[in-house]
């Protein structure tokens, strides 16, 4: 169908002088840059399992394209560059800009979103931090200093953070945590989390692009 509209249109030479081609590529990759960034069309090593410690590929440079013709897109632009940003602070600080992954309750109730929050991040250059064992409003603030983080994020079940998620969210805070996220999504509990110092929610689906280029901002990443 494609194709015929094209030749209806005179031709693929009179399509593209027309800019018919072209906005029908800028409709495409806006709605494509939108899954990207959302994570639903994911980027294995990019914005899905990415490996922060992976040496960098050394070859020559690709050689200068032809310009005019069709526009050239990278799918993992948005990413690459919020991972420019924190391999130049890892080059200027000696370290990359770090979450603190606070993990509460029982290992079953927390493994899941600690995993998630880590590939989140991660996919931001972001490095997560986590204590071995799950910390509670008690322990929290003095397990987020040792971790070096300036940023944290609450892990585990919903049933987990209607007894503990304020009490922690709120030890964060006093403890210097610039922002305090939360896995998962607040359902009614929003305004209680938000309250208790909840900043941000993340979760499958969530604007990851946004999310984490907020969070180097936050850490004053350049």
């Amino acid at each position: 169908a494609w194709f015929q509209e094209i030749e209806g249109a005179g031709g693929q030479a009179a399509s593209l002088r027309s800019g018919m081609i072209a906005g029908r590529l800028a409709r495409t990759w806006e709605r494509r840059t939108e899954d990207l960034a959302r994570r639903r069309e994911p980027i294995t090593g990019v914005s899905e399992f990415p490996h922060l410690a992976e040496p960098p590929v050394q070859r020559e440079p690709a050689p200068t394209p032809i310009g005019g013709g069709l526009p050239r897109v990278r799918r993992d632009d948005a990413y690459e560059r919020l991972r420019s940003r924190s391999d130049d602070h890892l080059t200027a600080s000696g370290a990359r800009p770090k979450v603190f992954l606070a993990a509460l309750g029982p290992v079953a109730a927390h493994t899941a979103r600690v995993a998630f929050a880590a590939n989140l991040f991660q996919a931001g250059g972001i490095e997560t931090v986590a204590e071995p064992a799950p910390v509670d409003a008690e322990s929290v603030a003095e397990a987020f200093a040792r971790s070096g983080a300036r940023i944290a994020c609450l892990c585990s079940s919903d049933a987990v953070y209607g007894e503990q998620a304020a009490a922690v969210a709120a030890a964060l805070k006093s403890a210097g945590a610039l922002r305090v996220h939360l896995a998962g999504k607040p359902g009614e509990r929003r305004e209680e989390l938000v309250a208790a110092g909840v900043d941000s929610f993340v979760f499958a689906g969530c604007d990851a692009v946004e999310v984490l280029s907020s969070a180097l901002d936050v850490m004053e990443v350049a």
